[in-house]
């Protein structure tokens, strides 16, 4: 069996990229004409799958300049060599495309009749977000599917957090600060009347008309908050 190779590709091959895709689908094809500005975007991305000097996969990954998000257009295969995991691996290599250029979430979309490839999708990660209803030229229906690929690794650890739950419906903010800084002080007291202290000194009601509102001073002025949270 012909071992597999990937790479982007370039403008000598569009017509084995024509070809193949005439050979995968009978609609919504992708013309040569649309391959080459795919080709010469430079955010887009185009994989293909070689065995050997055979074009027998491809998979198109579109990158717009307003968001982190990542998009597989299209992905097809060569019937005579499915079932050796090439869309699996076209996959992997779009998404490390992907997160070297900076993105964080790959979304894609899926014939709802397509059982395979949604298996595919869902043993990589991919979790259904969306339908568009008739979305092909058939009119069928196409599931839309995302995996974040990006995870941020923290460069040092960072103190444990405890928990404390609010006990009033207004007093959120004072939760979490007391928790941030019982992370950074265990002396920090973690009780109602400390919740409650805190809400107060942060707290400025506007009585005269509308909803009521707070201001941020007293939380900067409470005592040691500038030596805790520095």
């Amino acid at each position: 069996m012909t071992s597999l190779a990937f790479r982007h590709a370039t403008s000598d091959d569009l017509d084995a990229l024509v070809k193949l895709e005439n050979r995968c689908f009978a609609e919504d094809r992708i013309s040569r004409r649309s391959f080459r500005r795919f080709l010469d975007m430079p955010r887009d991305r185009l994989i293909i799958a070689l065995a050997g000097d055979e074009l027998v996969g491809y998979c198109l990954v579109l990158m717009s300049a307003a968001t982190r998000l990542a998009r597989i257009y299209s992905i097809a295969v060569s019937p005579a060599e499915r079932g050796r995991n090439i869309g699996e691996q076209l996959v992997r290599e779009a998404e490390a495309a992907a997160v070297d250029a900076g993105r964080i979430v790959m979304r894609l979309e899926v014939r709802e009749d397509n059982s395979p490839a949604i298996r595919l999708y869902q043993r990589l990660g991919y979790r259904q977000f969306g339908t568009y209803r008739d979305y092909y030229e058939d009119h069928g229906t196409a599931l839309r599917f995302e995996r974040r690929i990006l995870f941020y690794e923290p460069s040092r650890e960072f103190p444990a957090v405890p928990y404390y739950p609010q006990t009033t419906e207004f007093s959120c903010g004072p939760a979490a600060l007391i928790m941030a800084m019982a992370a950074l002080d265990e002396q920090q007291p973690m009780t109602t009347l400390e919740e409650l202290k805190l809400w107060r000194e942060a707290t400025t009601i506007f009585m005269l008309a509308g909803h009521g509102g707070c201001g941020p001073h007293g939380l900067a002025d409470h005592p040691g908050r500038t030596e805790t949270l520095a």
